[in-house]
């Protein structure tokens, strides 16, 4: 019997293909890298990546890869986990789906004892950052190649939002 409603699974090699098929909108390609690509970074960056398919009912929707643990600049000073790409099928976007998505991240992240939540984002009018401030994500002042870095207190508050 199949969970209703969203929820993440694993990369396997039964639903590999469904994971290799999730698209963005062609407006939103040069925002973010495709499936393919986040699974060979998952591949070579395995311990601190954590990716996974977002399925709702039997249909894959989408896909995201958090970030565990990294050392954010490369010299021991400082680590973070967050968001590393959120792929919300071109179809099925509008549906809370990428909502799910941040809110799962976060649930993983306090469950690891984390937090914050770090994403990036391509700024601009066609980047997420709506979305991102939407969910009470706030720039930190921050750029990482390129794109604005925004964070999420999680500090316990089941919303995410900082308070």
């Amino acid at each position: 019997m199949t969970t209703p409603g969203p929820r993440l699974e694993e990369i396997t090699p039964a639903d590999l293909d469904a994971a290799l098929g999730i698209r963005v909108r062609p407006d939103q390609e040069h925002a973010v890298a495709p499936v393919v690509k986040s699974l060979a970074e998952a591949y070579v960056h395995h311990g601190v990546a954590w990716p996974r398919l977002i399925v709702d009912g039997d249909r894959p929707v989408g896909f995201l890869m958090a970030f565990l643990d990294i050392d954010w600049y490369e010299d021991g000073s400082v680590r973070r986990s967050g968001l590393w790409r959120l792929n919300i099928a071109a179809e099925e976007q509008g549906r809370g789906y990428g909502r799910f998505a941040v809110e799962a991240v976060a649930a993983e992240l306090r469950r690891r004892g984390s937090k914050e939540l770090y994403v990036t984002w391509h700024p601009g009018p066609d980047g997420p950052e709506r979305f991102y401030l939407g969910l009470g994500f706030y720039p930190n002042g921050e750029t990482s190649g390129g794109e604005t870095v925004g964070v999420l207190e999680l500090d316990g508050d089941p919303a995410g939002a900082p308070r």
